[in-house]
């Protein structure tokens, strides 16, 4: 007899095959009597979402999918170079497919990605709901980056979103800004830590803060910038420190439109120095994940659980740093010898009027 399967269970407990799944993905949504029916037939056959695992993560696989949450940012292409250098020095393909930043467009791409029957999963910045990464975690060894996580099946790789945001602000205060706003990530992973970090920093600084909802795209960063100048005309900010490099290109794009010179009447910072914020012609101050280490790290977990190497989860945290380049300057300075964040009179905490 072969290894039974899902199909298998449900015939011995008597029910259809989505209610094993169900009653396997730890469902609520099925009564007790039949969860009871469902294992009992399980632990008859030697069936477990474990056994099914070790099928489909066998030794003789040697692809690993990826699920990349926007392909459109060059942040996940960096990542994803690290992980095809050690990808090709195990011996080891990737499969990639993207979500596009949609948690249903996600779903369909794990699942596409599990007939492949991949040795394990890469989810680079998912916004799968966490009981999908748990189902998925229980069928193959799974990393995330960019994207924290308590679940002990699942390694995790992130840099430290709060003290890279603080880099930031404490870079623009070094240079006179007092008026700092951020245009934050939204829903997206890593959203929450890098707003916290800014928070923070603006607290220590004794600086009142602005926090402009945004997401992880150019378009997400014109439009918020759009919406900041229009609220903030009488205080406009002289510094913004934006989503990411690629929010922060919208960012730049919107002041242009508004006959604003950066950094000469706002200066900006991006978050994660891709190939884009090094172009010449952005020259972008951002701060810095080493994205192609990080992909390494990666892959190197997600090796370690494939061969059984370990079980207990990594959690990979790694320092940022500030690039500076030419988005950032001093604040402008008004006809009162005072930079502009100073000019309009308003209080700073702590600070001076």
């Amino acid at each position: 007899m072969g290894r039974p399967t899902m199909e298998d269970v449900a015939r011995r407990a008597g029910v259809s095959r989505a209610l094993v799944s169900l009653v396997m993905r730890g469902s609520p949504k099925v009564s007790e009597q039949r969860r009871q029916a469902v294992l009992r037939a399980a632990k008859e056959l030697g069936y477990s979402p474990h056994a099914m695992a070790r099928s489909l993560a066998s030794r003789t696989s040697t692809v690993l999918g990826v699920l990349v949450s926007d392909l459109h940012n060059p942040y996940f292409a960096e990542i994803v170079d690290g992980l095809e250098d050690v990808a090709l020095r195990e011996g080891f393909d990737l499969i990639i497919n993207t979500g596009g930043r949609s948690p249903s467009r996600e779903s369909r791409a794990v699942r596409s990605l599990l007939d492949f029957r991949p040795a394990g999963l890469v989810l680079l910045g998912p916004v799968l709901p966490s009981s999908e990464i748990r189902s998925a975690a229980e069928l193959v060894p799974l990393v995330m980056v960019a994207r924290s996580s308590r679940l002990p099946q699942v390694d995790t790789v992130n840099d430290d979103g709060r003290a890279g945001t603080a880099l930031a602000v404490d870079h623009l205060v070094q240079l006179g800004h007092t008026r700092i706003a951020h245009l934050d990530g939204g829903g997206g992973s890593q959203a929450a830590p890098r707003r916290r970090g800014y928070l923070e920093a603006m607290r220590r600084h004794g600086l009142p803060p602005l926090v402009v909802p945004s997401e992880y795209t150019d378009a997400g960063g014109a439009r918020s910038t759009h919406r900041m100048l229009r609220e903030h005309r009488d205080d406009r900010p002289t510094a913004v420190v934006a989503a990411n490099d690629y929010n922060a290109v919208g960012v730049i794009s919107a002041l242009e439109e508004h006959g604003l010179d950066v950094p000469g009447d706002i200066s900006v910072i991006g978050y994660d120095n891709t190939s884009l914020a090094a172009l010449r012609h952005f020259g972008l101050t951002t701060v810095d994940q080493p994205r192609r280490e990080m992909g390494q790290l990666a892959a190197e977990a997600l090796l370690e659980r494939i061969r059984g190497e370990r079980t207990t989860p990594v959690r990979h945290l790694l320092h940022p740093s500030l690039v500076i380049r030419s988005t950032t300057a001093p604040p402008p300075v008004r006809g009162n010898g005072l930079p502009a964040s100073h000019a309009t009179g308003s209080t700073i905490p702590g600070g001076r009027t």
